[in-house]
C-alpha cells in the first residue's frame, strides 16, 4: 500500500489525491467536521464507541460517519452526477463516557455524534 503525503490540516473532498491508492484518514476526505450545526433536516445518531489502541477518537467518530454514509461507495463517473456532499454524514462532536478510561476498570470510551441528512434515507 502506498502512503499518501497530505498536509496535517484539511480535508481531501475532491480532486486527484481523494483517488490515489493507499489510505485517507477519515477526518481527511471531510467525515470530521467539529464546526458543524446539524440542520433541522439532519438525523442525529449517537454512538458510544471504543477506538483501538493509537486510534484517536476523532478519527473513529469520522470512520463510522464515512462507513456508515458514503465512503464505502465505488467510485465511477457518474460521481459528478451524484451530489455526494449531501449525502455525507457529518461527524461534530466526540466526548468522553463518564466513569470509563484511566483510574477505572473500563477501557476509554467515547460518545461520537453523527448528522446524517434525511436525504441519505
Amino acid at each position: 500500500m502506498n502512503k499518501i503525503d497530505m498536509p496535517s490540516a484539511g480535508t481531501l473532498k475532491e480532486g486527484k489525491e481523494r483517488y490515489r491508492s493507499g489510505v485517507i484518514p477519515y477526518k481527511k476526505m471531510g467525515y470530521w467536521e467539529p464546526d458543524y450545526r446539524p440542520k433541522e433536516t439532519d438525523l442525529i445518531a449517537m454512538f458510544r464507541i471504543t477506538p483501538q489502541p493509537g486510534v484517536d477518537h476523532e478519527e473513529a467518530a469520522a470512520a463510522i460517519a464515512g462507513e456508515s454514509s458514503t465512503a464505502t461507495w465505488t467510485v465511477v463517473w457518474t460521481d459528478r452526477l451524484t451530489a455526494c456532499e449531501l449525502y455525507r454524514a457529518k461527524a461534530f462532536k466526540s466526548e468522553p463516557v463518564p466513569n470509563t478510561g484511566p483510574g477505572t476498570r473500563i477501557e476509554q470510551q467515547y460518545f461520537a455524534y453523527i448528522a446524517y441528512d434525511l436525504d441519505l434515507f
